[in-house]
């Protein structure tokens, strides 16, 4: 048990990082041009209407006191209040967090369903026709922007097919799956590539191993060698290589989540961006960080269990 210490000292770690991120977004959020006052009240507003709503969501403070009341708020367990929704900003994000939980779980396991085979049969076949076709895939995989591919996703299968949803969530289990299959389908496509060139690159070192060879010598069949032996060895790189990924997954449903017009997180930070909602921006940021800093830790943990011999 004493390769899981960190687990008691790493939550302390992340102490520091998780407050470097609230001032970050606390100064690039003031720095947005334009007064949240005046888009709620519009061009026409008089200086007093728009003085009484600076004061009302203390605008008016210098922004050493605004940071103050913002982290007195994060201890207190609240986020202050939507300036455009007016209500609080964590009950605001638990109605959204929904549909964004959702798409990452279902980009992650469809990019693994993805990854996992293409990069078997580019390992077995290093050198080989199929491995040189998984390699050109997977880099032009990589380079397809996740709005772009997602609007060819759905001319082809929306607009011409007919067969799954154009935009929205739906109200049951069975239309929100329907609704998440190409938003799910467009980040998996361009997270897989990157699994997919780790996955194959772990693979072929591993059939090279002495592990995999003494396999062989003792009369194991190579197929029986690749899954017991060949593929445990390779996900370990695979999982930190995920976790590290984390933070472009959530940057990727924030773009996927407008262009599928889903109503989770992502779409509610854009929103608030434009409409210069400073509480919910810095609490959607920072329900992403700790999200991001949670998926690292997790992953850490599975590193560990996974192979004896990585100390953290």
């Amino acid at each position: 048990m004493h390769r899981y210490k960190f687990v008691l000292s790493r939550p302390l770690q992340f102490l520091p990082v998780l407050f470097g991120i609230s001032v970050i977004t606390f100064i690039l959020v003031r720095l947005i041009p334009g007064d949240p006052a005046r888009n709620i009240l519009g061009t026409r507003a008089t200086p007093t209407a728009i003085a009484n709503i600076r004061a009302q969501y203390g605008l008016d403070q210098p922004l050493w006191l605004q940071y103050f009341y913002f982290l007195r708020n994060l201890a207190n367990g609240e986020m202050g209040k939507s300036i455009l929704y007016k209500i609080d900003v964590l009950k605001l994000i638990l109605t959204r967090i929904e549909p964004t939980v959702a798409l990452v779980l279902s980009s992650v396991v469809l990019s693994i369903l993805i990854a996992l085979p293409m990069s078997a049969l580019a390992a077995r076949n290093s050198g080989r026709a199929p491995d040189h076709v998984v390699r050109i895939l997977s880099t032009f995989g990589i380079g397809f922007p996740p709005f772009w591919l997602g609007l060819m996703l759905i001319i082809l299968f929306s607009v011409d097919l007919g067969l799954f949803p154009v935009s929205g969530y739906g109200n049951t289990i069975g239309e929100k799956l329907a609704h998440l299959v190409l938003p799910s389908l467009t980040i998996a496509l361009s997270l897989s590539t990157v699994l997919t060139r780790s996955l194959r690159a772990a693979m072929i070192e591993s059939l090279k191993s002495d592990v995999a060879t003494a396999a062989r010598a003792r009369g194991m069949p190579e197929g029986i060698v690749f899954w017991r032996h060949v593929l445990p060895n390779s996900i370990v790189p695979t999982i930190n290589l995920l976790a590290v990924n984390i933070g472009w997954l959530i940057g990727g449903t924030v773009v996927v989540e407008s262009v599928f017009a889903l109503p989770g997180m992502g779409q509610l930070l854009v929103r608030a961006i434009f409409s210069r909602d400073y509480m919910v921006v810095q609490g959607v940021a920072m329900v992403f960080a700790c999200a991001t800093v949670l998926v690292n830790f997790i992953a850490d943990i599975i590193t560990v269990a996974a192979d004896p011999r990585v100390k953290l």
